[in-house]
């Protein structure tokens, strides 16, 4: 297949003429395979409330839905008449039916500067920014060194790392409950000597066991 060269200065994109649609009138595409729980539509909505609508629906010439369907979902829950689109004029089926998929697929491979991402959230932290709603599941990591590392027999202090978790409280409530089950499992083979932390790490290998 050949490439397609792309002047910026003259190419006509969708987003060149973003206009304002009813919310009804968008049509949900039927094959659409990108799930959207009612946990993570109200992440959206959530987000919606906080910064406004920053991201225009992607719709084609009949206003079936391209790219957006969860951000109109939203919109729906929090009852918004109207909201942003852009048109996606003279694609083909197929381009439209592959960037269905690639628009919720390209954005995954993306990675995380983890070291980057504890200091942005703990920063959020501090400044009593409600960090549930950067989505990353409700918890941020933090993996800087111990203040004071647990007494061990031997081994690389090094191997240990703090990890801080930021649950609403009926998250808090299954974790301790799941933490106190597994403390009451046996005996702990590890040189950590913090019962919580190996209680977790049971927790975590039970349910890779299972589900991994």
């Amino acid at each position: 297949m050949k490439s397609k060269t792309v002047t910026s200065t003259r190419a006509k994109w969708p987003s060149d003429t973003p206009e304002r649609r009813s919310v009804a009138s968008l049509i949900p595409y039927a094959r659409n395979a990108r799930t959207h729980s009612d946990a993570q539509v109200a992440q959206i909505a959530a987000s919606i409330r906080e910064w406004g609508w920053t991201n225009p629906v992607l719709i084609d010439e009949a206003g079936t839905i391209i790219a957006g369907h969860g951000r109109v979902m939203a919109a729906q829950k929090l009852k918004i008449a109207d909201v942003p689109c852009i048109v996606a004029s003279g694609w083909t089926d197929a381009q439209k039916r592959a960037y269905v998929l690639a628009d919720n697929q390209l954005a995954q491979n993306a990675g995380w500067d983890m070291d980057l991402l504890s200091m942005e959230v703990a920063d959020l932290v501090s400044m009593d920014f409600d960090v549930s709603l950067i989505g990353l599941s409700d918890m941020a990591f933090d993996a800087t060194p111990l203040d004071e590392y647990p007494a061990l027999p031997d081994g690389d202090k090094g191997e240990f790392q703090q990890m801080t978790f930021t649950l609403h409280n009926q998250q808090a409530e299954q974790v301790k409950a799941a933490i106190e089950v597994a403390k009451g499992m046996g005996t702990f083979l590890s040189n950590n000597e913090n019962s919580n932390g190996n209680a977790l790490a049971r927790v975590a290998e039970t349910f890779l066991t299972q589900h991994g």
